[in-house]
């Protein structure tokens, strides 16, 4: 099977890039065809254009396809209705130069539910675009999703960034733009204004009723102990919707809003403990009715622990939410999370800031420890960018499964995924030979990816891991490898075989260790009798 390429990014207009859905499955579609997003994000002060010098050489070690970049209102509006995009075009003509492609990040009225990336005429008045109240009548620190003159000046700014995105980008080398960044309040779970007051002793909005399924009525009597959660989620939605709507407008690319989560993804937790108002697990449902104009909502993934990272890719992983990781950690634990994402069909996954501007939290981003920091990330895309197009293109069509290893011994270090008329076990921390028991590795590190091409036929990559397959009904017939190929996809598209894994390479199972490996396998089975 042969996959499709993406397009060399030249100056003439191509289509824009939008999401398309289709029985639960969604695809980012880029020059026609479905793309997975390789992606990375840069740090957050590191959109600057002396700072960019040390982003791209970090880009090209971690085999990106994709980078993400802040752009904040401060940075093109420094004085009100006076635009500078200098830096804009200078990031689009370094991106060009290096074949990359870009999601780029609307940092507004909130960047991690702080108003510091709003220009100086914004965040130092007050009266003009109030902040949050309290119960007790003081101000909150962030902005208030009840300004109506934030609203207004936040639209029109990204309006005009969008106004000159579509002039200056109609190649799309921006793929998405995300509107704010991890919006919301923390330590106050929602605005105690006159206006949010009002508001708050007024019937539940028609549309979020229907999209809950509840029975009429004030906040409080609908949604209970939730009831602030849930006003404040709507109203910062509400005003997310507006500014996207500006912007899409003018340009409809898809548009998406970043999730500050809880601690995790199964237990009840005070909505002052995490940020109240943003999109996280706890109010999907609110966010999917009160903005219409953005394509999804994204979980920012920074618990390393295996069930609490599956458990918000479930949560973010629905018919109506096509899945993005657009930040995740950038320890080495949280690498394999990967393929546990891509197998799931997300359409992009990044981990954060790991450019030259700064150090990493446990280690210091010199040219020698610099390859160490990011190589496992660099490993998944190096392996990945050759069939990005191909993988998102079988994730399309619902027929891509992974795993990441898990950290609980409950697990038996084994994930088992469930492919139809097959079943596969990825194990980790087992020899080459033998049936014993898997250990795990020394630390969490495996992972595992499987994709259909075609009937009985499976693209079966990982690392550190063990694969596995078996026949879901095995009363009536015993599995066997036709064939099982080693090789490699070329840059047309198109497989190029170098080896047949089998004897000792197959006995025992399919096991992946550190080294880059692509098997194209071909199952088949004998009867029992």
């Amino acid at each position: 099977m042969a996959l499709a390429l993406a397009a060399p990014l030249a100056a003439q207009e191509t289509p824009v890039p939008r999401i398309a859905s289709s029985n639960g499955r969604h695809a980012l579609i880029v020059d026609g065809a479905p793309f997975l997003m390789l992606g990375a994000q840069v740090n957050n002060s590191s959109a600057w254009p002396a700072a960019m010098a040390k982003v791209w050489p970090v880009m090209e070690a971690l085999h990106v396809n994709t980078v993400e970049v802040p752009i904040a209102w401060e940075q093109i509006e420094r004085e009100e209705g006076k635009f500078d995009f200098s830096y804009l075009d200078l990031l689009l003509a370094q991106a060009r130069e290096r074949d990359l492609r870009l999601v780029l990040l609307w940092f507004g009225t909130w960047k991690n539910t702080n108003p510091q990336y709003t220009p100086s005429w914004v965040k130092l008045d007050n009266k003009r675009f109030p902040r949050m109240r309290k119960p007790d009548g003081t101000n909150h620190y962030a902005l208030s999703p009840f300004g109506r003159e934030t609203l207004a000046a936040d639209s029109r700014a990204f309006a005009a960034f969008i106004r000159h995105l579509k002039q200056a980008d109609p190649q799309n080398t921006v793929l998405m733009v995300q509107v704010q960044n991890e919006p919301g309040s923390y330590g106050l779970p929602r605005d105690h204004s006159p206006e949010a007051d009002a508001a708050f002793a007024a019937p539940v909005p028609a549309a979020l009723i229907k999209q809950t399924k509840k029975q009429p009525g004030d906040w409080t009597r609908v949604f209970g102990r939730d009831a602030e959660l849930y006003f404040h989620a709507w109203h910062v939605a509400r005003y997310i919707d507006q500014v996207a709507a500006a912007g899409k407008a003018i340009k409809p690319i898809p548009m998406y809003v970043n999730a500050a989560l809880p601690g995790d993804p199964f237990t009840w937790q005070e909505p002052k403990s995490y940020a109240s108002g943003g999109p996280a697990n706890t109010v999907i449902d609110v966010y999917k009715a009160a903005a219409p104009h953005l394509d999804l909502l994204a979980p920012d993934i920074y618990n390393p622990d295996h069930k609490a990272y599956r458990g918000f890719l479930a949560a973010y992983d629905r018919p109506d939410n096509p899945l993005m990781v657009p930040e995740t950690g950038h320890s080495k634990e949280y690498a394999r999370y990967f393929f546990e994402a891509v197998g799931r069909g997300a359409i992009g996954w990044a981990p954060f800031g790991v450019d030259g501007n700064r150090y990493l939290p446990t280690l210091p981003l010199t040219p020698k420890l610099n390859a160490e920091a990011i190589a496992p990330f660099a490993a998944n895309f190096a392996l990945f960018r050759p069939i990005a197009r191909l993988w998102a293109e079988r994730a399309f069509a619902g027929k891509t499964w992974g795993a990441a290893e898990p950290n609980d011994p409950a697990d038996q270090h084994q994930q088992v995924m469930k492919l139809g008329k097959y079943v596969a076990t990825a194990s980790f921390g087992r020899s080459d030979f033998g049936m014993a028991p898997p250990k795990g590795n020394p630390e969490p590190s495996g992972g595992v990816a499987i994709a259909e091409l075609a009937p009985d036929e499976y693209l079966v990559t990982g690392y550190r891991a063990r694969i596995d397959f078996a026949l879901a009904d095995e009363t009536r017939a015993n599995i066997l490898y036709d064939r099982i190929e080693e090789g490699h996809y070329d840059a047309a598209g198109k497989w190029v075989f170098e080896r047949v894994w089998n004897g000792d390479q197959a006995d025992w199972g399919l096991n992946f260790t550190a080294a880059p490996q692509l098997l194209r396998v071909k199952l088949a089975s004998y009867p029992k009798r």
